[in-house]
């Protein structure tokens, strides 16, 4: 039986004032102090990227 594993995805704030978009899997992986603020997780990476325009148009991220 296959097992079907959802994908989380989350925007991390970075040292850099920039947000990435990044799956649960890679947010694991991040150092802690490498990350400023975060939101999430979305269901889908449309979701998140909407999101992630909303934050850059309150001026809470710079854009890539």
């Amino acid at each position: 039986m296959l097992e079907t594993t959802e994908t989380t995805w989350y925007i991390v704030k970075k040292l850099n004032q920039t947000c990435e978009i990044i799956s649960d899997q890679a947010l694991a992986a991040i150092p802690a102090a490498e990350i400023l603020e975060q939101w999430g997780g979305f269901g889908s990476r449309g979701e998140a990227i909407a999101k992630r325009v909303g934050l850059i148009r309150a001026g809470k991220c710079q854009p890539l």
